[in-house]
């Protein structure tokens, strides 16, 4: 059994996404050492959060003020509130969480990450647009502030910091190290145990070997759990899968590697940790097949502006609050309970030019190699970004023609269940183009999509010019099957604000910490039912700074 003969850490952190990074910076930075393993490579250090599209929520930003937009903490609370719906009594920490996080993104989150060299670009999109409701779900005004490099350019300077550190001697990684145990005595985590894995040489996000080549033991005064959440693990998804969602789809694919295998999870409650609120979970409804898979089932998510048309399975067209953008589970309860699991979206190429981004690093070529001729062509040019136009080339769920009635058929062919009826789906068509005639209108989707152009970021780079979607000067034209993507856990293992891990008896779990996804962003569960975007990568570096800092105010113990 391997054993830290050496090094003697005061921390040990299981996890090396950014969560994980976040705490590790914090505890290196009071001098106190630390042990990071994780069961995948070096080379997939950063975790989920590198392959992100880098969003992060900011409120009352320099970036949003520049852009005219108003924006507070009580206009924030009230979204959030509207959006969490928290209802149980097990939302007490949760809210706590979010009542902090919210506190943080008003006040410090800007200087925060601005001091690690992390810079946004100067458009502020808006996700998530919400239910149509000033008191109910969605973001009142753009809050999604992209990094300039995407999830790479948010995670690099973390990653760069423990590398400053492990040069410093205060902390040591254990790479193909998984975790099968939490080590305790006398009610207190005291260590970890788990097995080492092979070597593997593959690219990043490729799944890699599980082959065993010996056990471990490590131990240390604290141990963190920052491994992530459920995604990938299609099983524990459908196992949690809420009734109010409808029945779980029997197809879909990952947004996220396949180490994301939620298993400290089930080790976490083995010593006494509560896990709450396991049925929320947030999963998107305009997942693609990528043509270019790195890891298993990989699929990519549309980040769709408003104006494609979403029509059902069996060619209905999505009521309003339903519609690109606006209400992703809202959306997913609709589209199960039509007894089918993909819906299709009809668009121009005028509007996938402008709408249609992917997210994804890797899909941004532009903005994570910080390529400014690039992007502009991406503004102004006059196709879709290298990514998008790949995808239609190559995807296997994107078809093109310049006639309805050849697209119908041919998305009949792609499912070969004939659910479409082309006459149906151009009345359809035909009734949302004849509102296009005037400037006003009582289609919901038109108006809003005249409404959003208001705002100076969608007009420029995110919400195509109003057009009639069958006019042939506008196409041609495209349809996109969409599936449902798996992606966050939104619930996690309860924790109080230092990030300490509670049991159900709401007792501290002595030497316990859990931060990022494992820990629902904060609390078990700081979103609720619901999230706004851009809040996942500044929960996790929220919630690994808090723990972070509680750990690092800790006296050192006399044996480190």
């Amino acid at each position: 059994m391997q054993k830290v003969e050496h090094f003697k850490p005061d921390v040990i952190i299981i996890g090396s996404g950014l969560a994980g990074l976040t705490t590790a910076m914090e505890v290196t930075n009071a001098g106190k050492k630390v042990l990071l393993v994780d069961q995948e490579t070096e080379e997939n250090l950063g975790g989920q959060a590198y392959w992100s599209f880098g969003g992060l929520f900011l409120i009352n930003s320099p970036q949003q003020r520049r852009m005219g937009i108003k924006d507070s903490y009580e206009l924030a609370w009230q979204d959030w509130m509207g959006t969490a719906g928290f209802d149980r009594e097990e939302d007490y920490w949760p809210r706590q969480w979010a009542e902090a996080y919210l506190k943080f993104a008003t006040k410090e989150k800007s200087a925060y990450i601005a001091k690690l060299g992390i810079k946004l670009m100067f458009m502020v999109g808006w996700a998530e647009r919400g239910d149509g409701s000033a008191s109910g779900h969605g973001n009142s005004v753009p809050r999604f502030h992209v990094s300039w490099g995407t999830g790479t350019g948010v995670v690099k300077p973390f990653v760069d910091k423990v590398y400053v550190a492990q040069e410093k001697g205060l902390l040591q990684f254990r790479f193909r190290h998984r975790v099968t145990k939490l080590l305790t005595q006398d009610g207190a985590v005291i260590g970890i145990a788990g097995d080492v894995l092979e070597d593997d040489n593959k690219a990043r996000g490729v799944a890699t070997n599980r082959d065993v080549l010996a056990d471990f033991a490590y131990y240390a005064d604290q141990v963190v759990i920052a491994s992530g959440g459920i995604g990938a693990n299609h099983q524990l998804v459908r196992e949690n899968w809420p009734e109010r969602l409808g029945k779980a789809p029997a197809q879909m694919i990952s947004g996220v590697p396949a180490y994301v295998d939620g298993k400290m999870i089930g080790i976490a409650e083995e010593v006494g940790a509560h896990m709450i609120n396991r049925d929320r979970m947030w999963h998107y409804t305009e997942g693609i097949e990528n043509w270019n898979p790195i890891w298993p089932n990989h699929g990519i998510r549309i980040l769709p502006g408003p104006s494609s048309l979403w029509f059902d399975a069996r060619g209905n067209r999505l009521p309003a609050p339903y519609l690109p953008g606006f209400d992703t589970l809202g959306t997913l309860k609709h589209l199960q309970e039509t007894g089918f699991s993909y819906s299709w979206f009809i668009l121009t190429q005028k509007i996938i030019k402008k709408e249609f981004a992917l997210s994804g690093s890797e899909q941004n070529p532009d903005i994570t190699n910080k390529d400014y001729s690039l992007f502009l062509k991406r503004i102004f040019g006059k196709n879709a970004p290298g990514p998008v136009e790949a995808f239609k080339e190559k995807g296997s769920d994107f078809i093109v023609s310049d006639n309805l009635k050849d697209l119908v058929a041919r998305m009949n062919r792609l499912t070969g269940e004939d659910l479409l009826d082309y006459e149906a789906i151009k009345s359809q068509i035909e009734a949302r183009d004849r509102e296009v005639d005037n400037k006003f209108s009582k289609d919901t989707q038109v108006n809003y999509i005249r409404n959003t152009r208001n705002y100076r970021g969608d007009k420029l780079g995110r919400v195509a010019a109003l057009h009639k979607i069958l006019a042939s000067e506008n196409g041609p034209l495209i349809a996109v099957r969409l599936h449902v993507l798996t992606r966050k856990t939104l619930g996690g293992l309860k924790t109080n604000l230092h990030s300490q891990v509670l049991t159900k008896d709401e007792e501290v779990i002595k030497g316990l910490y859990a931060v990022g996804e494992v820990a629902g962003f904060g609390g078990g569960g700081m979103h609720g039912y619901r999230a706004l975007e851009g809040t996942f990568l500044g929960g996790c570096i929220f919630s690994g700074m808090k723990a972070g800092q509680h750990i690092a105010s800790l006296p050192k113990s006399p044996s480190a």
